[in-house]
């Protein structure tokens, strides 16, 4: 579908047009593209040594049960034909460009979640009739066309819902939820289809003996937050297809984090510093492209055991030395590392930002060892 550009039109409603695009195994999607030995077959991208880690699956791969943040090692026994590549995180990223691009070029509300995901607000688009669903199937035929590659797409008149319906037809496919299906729809969507709700909750959930929206719709928000907490009045909320969060373009971060899962267990201090060296140079360098500094410093460490200790010092004003940052860190790796003489990963993230609102950002490194 072409369509030329067009002067931007009054809204003909209150009623927000929101979409929700998520491409389709993204990484994994991306090698089998550029490597027709790899199509139709079950792949992984990232590390396959004893302590590499699952970036993306592609959709064969994910048929076996492997999912992405999983052990290298657990995939490879949940699918002993699992090819694994290595990653290209600056191919995917000229590629996401590409995407956002198409985005940009039907509204300049986009508001990127991640490389291969992000919310549209098209109530009042540049391009094409005033129909949100045609045009998501336009912005979906145009990635194809431009990068070869498929994206599935949730249409509907809030985030919560455009978000939760992306995933209804996945891969490939769309779904639209209009205001008048919004009850019905929630009603029998099982609680663990909600975004926002996780496996240890949804399994709370069905223990408690609610297991569809309906369920849960029965209950007053006093209740909800009685049951779970404060999140029980987002709970309340969401059922009743309730979210009024705007699409925001210029959406900023809270926090700026990496981390890295090493090969081999590390027990020398002089090279744990060598490694927050390099997180440090790659936190630094996002920092200073965006001329946001912050003024909590956290150092992130795991044990071989999998035991997480993370420990953060906060300043007055924001560290704008990539030195200081560095120095930072090694104080708090020399007071803990008693606590954790061995590490299998560390971690160091900024937060408190200048220009603060949104989630944080966790960079996009490889998952083996430098």
């Amino acid at each position: 579908m072409k369509w030329k550009r067009k002067a931007n039109r009054e809204p003909l409603g209150k009623t927000r047009k929101i979409i929700h695009i998520d491409m389709d195994a993204f990484f994994a999607s991306v090698e089998q593209r550029d490597n027709p030995d790899l199509r139709g077959r079950p792949i992984a991208v990232g590390g396959s040594k004893l302590r590499g880690v699952v970036a993306a699956a592609s959709y064969e791969a994910r048929k076996y049960g492997v999912r992405s943040a999983m052990p290298s090692v657990t995939a490879k026994r949940l699918c002993p034909d699992l090819i694994f590549v290595k990653s290209n995180f600056e191919k995917y990223r000229e590629v996401s460009d590409q995407i956002r691009d198409i985005f940009y070029s039907y509204t300049d509300l986009v508001e990127p979640l991640s490389l291969d995901e992000a919310y549209l607000d098209v109530t009042v688009a540049k391009k094409g009739p005033a129909s949100a669903t045609l045009i998501a199937e336009a912005i979906r035929e145009e990635i194809f066309e431009v990068t070869g590659l498929t994206a599935s797409a949730g249409v509907s008149f809030n985030k919560f819902l455009a978000k939760v319906a992306s995933d209804i037809n996945k891969p490939n496919g769309m779904k639209v939820i209009m205001p008048e299906e919004a009850p019905a729809f929630l009603a029998a969507l099982p609680v663990e289809d909600f975004h926002g709700i996780g496996k240890v909750t949804a399994a709370r959930m069905h223990k408690m003996g609610y297991r569809t929206g309906g369920d849960l719709r029965q209950l007053s928000e006093m209740e909800m937050a009685q049951r779970f907490g404060k999140v029980g009045r987002h709970y309340y909320r969401i059922v009743r297809a309730l979210d009024d969060r705007p699409v925001n373009p210029n959406r900023n971060r809270k926090s700026v984090g990496a981390e890295r899962t090493y090969s081999d267990d590390v027990s020398s201090l002089r090279v744990m510093k060598e490694k927050i060296d390099w997180l440090a140079e790659k936190v630094f360098d996002y920092l200073v492209a965006r001329d946001n500094y912050g003024r909590t410093v956290t150092l992130k460490m795991k044990s071989p055991e999998f035991v997480i200790h993370t420990r953060s010092r906060s300043f007055s004003g924001e560290i704008r030395k990539l030195q200081d940052l560095k120095d930072i860190a090694y104080q708090l790796l020399d007071e803990n590392v008693e606590e954790v003489p061995v590490v299998r990963l560390l971690g160091l993230s900024v937060s408190n930002l200048e220009r603060e609102g949104g989630e944080g950002v966790q960079l996009l490194l490889p998952f083996e060892e430098e």
